[in-house]
């Protein structure tokens, strides 16, 4: 039977650090460090012992990604080596003598011309190491290598599942025995089952007549799995395999799902995270999916620009999140030997990935790259080959490409061109065909939006964050009102480190609707706030509520992003007044925002400069009934040292994140503190970055790694009010 063993514990980093995987070479400050420190090359090396079992089949280390390029010696012997930081990889030890044998991986983080996506800059770093897990397999020497489930004719009502199953059999045994295979449910029981012989390294297996199945949707994401058995002369070997029923079109009106339109509402996300680099496991991937999902309500991530870890995907699958997926690449296209590792990743993506429903569209081109008649060719021919279920995608921002792909996917800023002069208008997205340059429609999505148009760090003055929430909306609102355009995709979720070439000379990009703690800026309600309010009540004024922050003074005009129906705001002993949704300036979006400006009120009613400053408070009501309330103060001051892990039980080997926040009488964040707070941790963990961090906009992050089970006690202080304990448990 087949043995799948962690083996993660004790490598020696360069020589002289125990270390568990998943592991960064270099970590990184918060901001302003040089990021070649990282760009060079750094060993790990493992000592294990050989169990007799492995005598009897196959045995290989698997390796979920390393970056970048990486080579793996067995006693010396260079045995496997990887060219692909995003994919995994795996070294092959059946064979080997017993007793005690040295694993050695030597990882170049050097940005190589020869791999993608280096050769020229990018706007994101690569962050050197063995950062995610590795694996000890041993299994019969004839076993299941992949296996590739599709579900034709979703729509009929007795419904088909297909299997291709791939088999390896590197020993070259004659090929004999039988497969069998079941559908589960999510409860485990058994739908159908189906069984065939064993005649040669592909075997397909069919399962008809299936009812009662609910299909994968944002909604409704149900899942099933196939289990298989494979029965051979040298051993049995089984496999479990998630997938959904599902059906999906991009079409000139739109993307379909099970035949119902929906329109895309997104956002791009770099995996990387504060200090670790890539480098944070299963926890921290999972959490990221649940932000996305259900903080900023979005129906679709684009994995921008590299396949991404399969805890993610997989946490897409059960959150019913839909996925854009591309290879690895930024703008640069390199020579041919360069292009044949680019065709290489994009068989390595979809194989690895092609049994996940939330990936709805492969991206197949370089981002932002321009056209390349025969490469491109060459991608898309190998994504419908391997995968004809999904269309293919090529993100452009140059108008007039070749369209080679299903689906013409565009990063469109052409919102704050204006600002360089011509006649242009201020224009939130420009006409398909403008774009295009095509005589007819297309499918057709907004991959980016905003980000480097409108840079804005959460730290940033009042008006700019408003200026900052009002061109996400204006895309928003257009997208939606556009039946050509499947969906937008904004750039981006998270603020990520990056080259000097980029971002703020910090090395940061602050591009995020949340900072890279994953704390939200006000424009990531404008996407929550699109969400149903069934699925929770959304009302976040734009405004740190104080008179002299704006220029000239005051809070007008105020945008509140909701989903509730009408707003009622109380301003110091002024009688309430009641606003709606501003459907005159957003007419097409879910849930325009309420906008207080002169259409509702004087200067008076919310006071003038050198006027007494007041209290207030804004209420939101649904279907006439009040169901949330924010309350402001008028003299705001540090009141409470707010400390919220993301979970205070979790794994002996989760990293978690924890939140630090200082609030004022109202339970509001005060945006200008900038007072840092200190973290004591004791107990089985240990703290990325430093233990002394500034609070920026009123809030911090940090994460902690697990490195065993047992109690861990979080103690944050801040020299204006009484420390917070928390504590947490591992196990």
């Amino acid at each position: 039977m087949p043995v799948t063993t962690d083996f993660n514990d004790n490598w020696l980093f360069e020589g002289r650090d125990t270390v568990r995987l998943p592991h960064t070479a270099v970590e990184l400050p918060y901001s302003y460090f040089d990021e070649t420190c990282y760009q060079r090359e750094y060993s790990y090396e493992k000592t294990f012992t050989t169990d007799p079992d492995w005598a009897a089949g196959e045995v290989w280390l698997r390796f979920d990604a390393a970056m970048a390029d990486a080579r793996v010696f067995l006693d010396g012997t260079e045995i496997a080596s990887h060219r692909d930081g995003y994919t995994p990889f795996s070294a092959r030890l059946t064979g080997i003598s017993a007793g005690t044998h040295k694993i050695k991986v030597v990882i170049d983080g050097s940005e190589n011309p020869e791999i993608p996506p280096f050769g020229h800059v990018i706007d994101y770093l690569t962050y050197a190491g063995l950062y995610r897990e590795v694996w000890l397999d041993t299994a019969p020497a004839l076993h299941i290598a992949n296996v590739k489930v599709e579900t034709p004719e979703v729509m009929a009502e007795a419904k088909r599942v297909t299997a291709t199953v791939h088999l390896d059999n590197p020993q070259n045994f004659a090929y004999g025995g039988d497969l069998t295979g079941e559908v589960l449910d999510g409860a485990g029981k058994v739908l159908a089952s189906a069984k065939a012989v064993v005649d040669g390294a592909e075997v397909a297996l069919s399962f008809d007549g299936l009812t009662g199945i609910t299909l994968w949707s944002p909604t409704t994401p149900a899942l099933y799995s196939l289990r298989l058995t494979l029965t051979s002369p040298s051993g049995t070997d089984s496999r479990d395999t998630r997938f959904g029923f599902r059906e999906i079109a991009f079409t000139d009106k739109g993307f379909h799902l099970n035949g119902q339109h929906i329109k895309l509402r997104g956002l791009n996300r770099h995996q990387s995270f504060p200090h670790a680099g890539y480098a944070l496991g299963r926890a921290a991937q999972i959490k990221d999916a649940e932000i996305l999902k259900h903080e900023l309500r979005v129906n679709m991530v684009r994995t921008s620009h590299y396949p991404q870890s399969k805890y993610f995907l997989d946490r897409c699958d059960e959150l019913g999140l839909l996925v854009f997926e591309e290879i690895p690449g930024w703008q640069h296209i390199g020579g041919l030997q360069w292009q044949d590792e680019s065709v290489m990743n994009v068989a390595r993506m979809i194989t690895r990935d092609w049994n996940h429903p939330s990936i709805v569209i492969w991206g197949v081109r370089i981002n932002e790259s321009g056209d390349n008649h025969d490469f491109y060719t060459r991608t898309n021919a190998l994504a419908r080959e391997l995968d004809a279920t999904r269309p293919t995608g090529g993100v452009r921002y140059i108008t007039d490409s070749e369209l080679l792909e299903d689906v013409y996917t565009m990063n469109d800023f052409i919102l704050g061109n204006e600002e360089l002069g011509g006649n242009r208008p201020r224009t939130p997205l420009r006409p398909q065909q403008e774009v295009t340059g095509l005589p007819h429609t297309v499918p057709y999505m907004i991959t980016e939006f905003g980000g480097h148009m409108y840079p804005t760090k959460s730290t940033d003055q009042e008006q700019r964050q408003a200026e900052h929430v009002t061109r996400h909306l204006e895309v928003l609102n257009a997208m939606y009102g556009d039946p050509n355009i499947a969906g937008a995709i904004g750039w981006c979720a998270f603020d990520y480190n990056t080259h000097k070439d980029f971002g703020s000379g910090d090395r940061l990009c602050h591009h995020g609707v949340m900072d890279m703690y994953r704390e939200p800026k006000f424009a990531a309600y404008a996407y929550a706030s699109q969400g149903d309010p069934e699925e929770g009540i959304v009302m976040e004024p734009v405004t740190f509520w104080a008179r002299g922050e704006r220029n000239i003074g005051g809070v007008l005009p105020l945008i509140i992003l909701t989903n509730c129906d009408e707003l009622e705001l109380t301003y110091g002993n002024f009688p309430p007044k009641r606003v709606k949704p501003d459907r005159e300036n957003y007419p097409h979006l879910p849930h325009p925002p309420v906008v207080l400006d002169n259409r509702s009120f004087t200067p008076e009613e919310l006071g003038v400069w050198g006027m007494k400053w007041e209290r207030g408070s804004i209420t939101g009501y649904v279907n006439g009934n009040p169901v949330a309330t924010k309350h402001y103060v008028d003299n705001a001051l540090p009141t409470k040292l707010q400390v919220v892990p993301d979970a205070t039980a979790i794994g002996a080997h989760d990293a978690v994140r924890i939140m630090v926040r200082v609030l004022d009488q109202a339970g509001n964040k005060l945006p200008f503190l900038p007072e840092p707070v200190t973290l004591l941790v004791t107990g089985p963990a240990y703290r990325f970055g430093p233990a002394t961090i500034p609070l920026r906009a009123g809030s911090t992050g940090v994460w902690l790694q697990a490195t065993g089970a047992g109690e861990i006690t979080v103690t944050v202080s801040h020299d204006r009010l009484d420390s917070t304990t928390v504590r947490l448990t591992a196990s």
